[in-house]
């Protein structure tokens, strides 16, 4: 735990990592504060504006309810539960469920299409989804090809045939549940992330991963909780930055979190809810940001007190704005989902620069290093590792022992981002060493994309990159050789562009469709991308 000082050189020196040796996600966020009293954890906003509160005592019974529908289930510690929801009240509870009885959690994103969505439940092998009418919808299509998959439940009245109900299923069940004795160092959830060549990789965190991000969050909002704090963000639940950079360590200190069923994030609207609900802290992705500034926002009403934002830099622009519009500074944070938030910002202890990412967070040694893991001269460019002894680090990639073991050069987890830090310390980004397309925030690979292009009939092959985009900073576009019998077309490209978004996601669907005779390639036919970068 942090202390308000304003030495950050002694604060980051004597930093210690004080891991115990059992420790429960679940348990720490919610049963430490259900103490009869009421104390307030959720605001659930509905799509109409709407909203329920719930307290701590509430997100225990009701996931103490889910767990024992798990157990009766016949799950037990070490399965997986798939989490298909958007922000809401239930998906909180599905996660705490599976926390407090030993199981691992797989947070789905709700825009995920059919392909998304098959992948990662074969390869997590997850025996329950929980999810909405919606997204059982998709899984339906899917639902013969998932042979670890034995029951689906839905949220909501209306149950489609197939499904079973949530909303009875935890009715029916006690509140009163025993939670598991997990160790620190057990297996918590599985966050896919993308790569650039293969499927997405299965992040699996130990239930020490949210302990990991607490010097970070209580950094980064200066020196968080304060009394009225309450939390926001329009990042998707989803990804590790919705439910670790907010969600969860808002709990675990006790402070209470805005949840919004808002289907897009609306500049205007974002501002009325911060206002109506008295929001205090906020992790704004940069794309949220600069939508905002280009809707010419107000911030009338609005009294936060820190803002964090990551994903990708802000640039002195956007961050001047901010703080002229909110009247405090937005706190640029690093990190990814293997080993979230290793560097950061906290005005009180050290100044922005503009266009940095920060210091390091105490608790996390980064570096800047070459190829065989030797650290470089300050100034000069090398690849950001991080050492695996922050407790945010993974403990493995699911059923990916390649990938986990070229993840590391000795002790350093590589990020695979280029970088370099000042004489001050600070880190400066510099670009991917890779083909990760960056775009609204979203760590993107171009292989997931590109299998699904080729499931089209009109595409023989195809490659995706990442073009540079105001407001997303990437935008992907697909360059296509088509099959005999088919001609390019403004007609076609929409098409495809129209299956990739309902089979892989609307965030990864090619905004931009080239069509080329043929593909730039290496001798031993690799698509040579910075070749098609060049060509804009």
């Amino acid at each position: 735990m942090l202390t308000e000082t304003d030495d950050y050189d002694r604060l980051y020196r004597d930093f210690r990592w004080d891991i115990p040796e059992h420790f429960n996600i679940g348990t720490a966020c919610v049963d430490a504060h259900a103490d009869g009293s009421g104390k307030l954890a959720l605001i659930d906003v509905a799509a109409d504006g709407s909203a329920q509160r719930y307290s701590f005592d509430d997100l225990k019974a009701l996931s103490g309810r889910f767990a024992n529908v798990l157990q009766a289930d016949g799950l037990v510690r070490g399965d997986r539960v798939g989490v298909f929801l958007a922000q809401s009240m239930e998906l909180p509870v599905v996660h705490l469920a599976a926390f407090r009885s030993g199981l691992v959690s797989v947070p789905l994103f709700t825009l995920f299409g059919e392909d998304a969505l098959e992948f990662r439940l074969i390869d997590s092998a997850a025996k329950v989804v929980v999810t909405d009418a919606e997204g059982f919808e998709k899984l339906a299509r899917i639902r013969d090809r998932l042979p670890a998959l034995t029951r689906i439940y839905v949220t909501g009245a209306r149950v489609p045939d197939g499904a079973a109900s949530f909303r009875q299923a935890i009715e029916k069940a006690s509140a009163a549940f025993t939670p598991a004795l997990t160790r620190a160092e057990d297996p918590a959830i599985i966050v896919y992330t993308s790569g650039t060549t293969g499927n997405p990789k299965g992040a699996l965190h130990a239930h020490r991963l949210l302990l990991g991000h607490l010097p970070s969050i209580q950094m980064c909002h200066d020196f968080f909780p304060k009394p009225d704090d309450l939390y926001w963000t329009p990042a998707d639940w989803a990804w590790l930055g919705g439910l670790f950079d907010a969600l969860f360590p808002a709990w675990y200190f006790g402070v209470p979190i805005v949840a919004s069923r808002a289907r897009k994030f609306e500049p205007q609207a974002a501002v009325r809810l911060m206002a109506e609900h008295k929001v205090r802290n906020v992790f704004f992705p940069p794309t949220a940001l600069k939508l905002m500034r280009q809707a010419n926002v107000t911030a009338e009403g609005v009294k936060l007190r820190s803002i964090i934002s990551g994903g990708e830099s802000l640039g002195a622009e956007l961050v001047d704005w901010v703080r002229a519009t909110f009247g405090i500074d937005a706190n640029e944070i690093y990190g990814q989902t293997e080993c979230n938030i290793a560097v950061g910002n906290c005005p009180r202890l050290f100044p922005i620069r503009p266009g940095s990412m920060g210091r390091p967070v105490p608790g996390f040694d980064v570096r800047i290093l070459d190829e065989k893991g030797r650290e470089v001269a300050d100034g000069d460019t090398g690849s950001i590792g991080i050492h695996r002894s922050a407790a945010a680090t993974l403990l493995a990639y699911w059923n990916n022992p390649d990938a986990t073991r070229a993840k590391f050069v000795g002790d350093y987890l590589m990020t695979g981002d280029l970088g370099r830090r000042d004489a001050d310390g600070y880190f400066w980004y510099v670009s991917r060493d890779d083909d990760i397309i960056t775009s609204a925030g979203y760590r993107i690979g171009p292989s997931e994309i590109e299998n699904t292009l080729i499931k089209h009939p009109a595409v023989a092959i195809a490659a995706v990159v990442g073009i540079p985009d105001p407001i997303r900073t990437e935008a992907i576009k697909a360059w296509i050789v088509l099959r005999p019998g088919f001609a390019a077309s403004d007609d076609l490209a929409r098409e495809i562009q129209a299956f990739v978004r309902v089979q892989l996601s609307a965030h990864e669907y090619p905004r931009y469709v080239a069509f080329t005779d043929s593909l730039p390639m290496t001798a031993t036919s690799k698509v040579i991308r910075r070749a098609l970068r060049a060509r804009g």
